[in-house]
């Protein structure tokens, strides 16, 4: 069969920005209080945008972002992952637990951004009574995204 190839044209991601970090220990979560999620290492960033648990991409466009905690908790209760914008509250998920031994919760979503001042973080909540800490790891608390199309 032959194989065609087809040419990236204008619009076309390519070679953009994409990053992927995670937290190597947890971060406190004190109750009902939005906390930043700290990323403190990086398992590659293409375009170095991602620093300090903060994603400042230098390309406008529509970037996907996923980010994931799972924190020790026996306690009924919410488990939110919230991505922040420019500081503030930009896109929201929860996990509504009943009760176990661990909650995770994550969040998917395309977003803009301007190329130049815009900036991502993730933060988390939780209400389950008491402070609870996010799991470390590459597997249970990470930051991740690429650009999907330029504006």
């Amino acid at each position: 069969f032959p194989v065609t190839i087809i040419k990236s044209g204008t619009g076309v991601a390519g070679n953009g920005p994409a990053f992927a970090a995670w937290g190597s220990s947890g971060t406190s979560l004190t109750n009902n209080t939005n906390t930043k999620i700290t990323y403190d290492t990086e398992e590659f960033d293409t375009n170095n945008n991602f620093a300090s648990s903060r994603f400042t991409p230098t390309v406008a466009g529509y970037y996907q972002l996923n980010a994931n905690l799972l924190l020790v908790s026996s306690a009924a209760g919410i488990v939110g992952i919230t991505i922040y914008k420019n500081g503030s509250l930009f896109k929201n998920g929860a996990q509504i637990v009943n009760s176990g031994d661990y909650v995770g919760a994550n969040i998917s979503a395309l977003v803009y951004a301007n190329g130049s001042t815009d900036y991502f973080e993730v933060y988390a909540i939780q209400n389950n009574g008491t402070t609870r800490t996010t799991l470390g790891g590459q597997a249970y608390n990470w930051f991740q995204g690429f650009l999907a199309r330029t504006a």
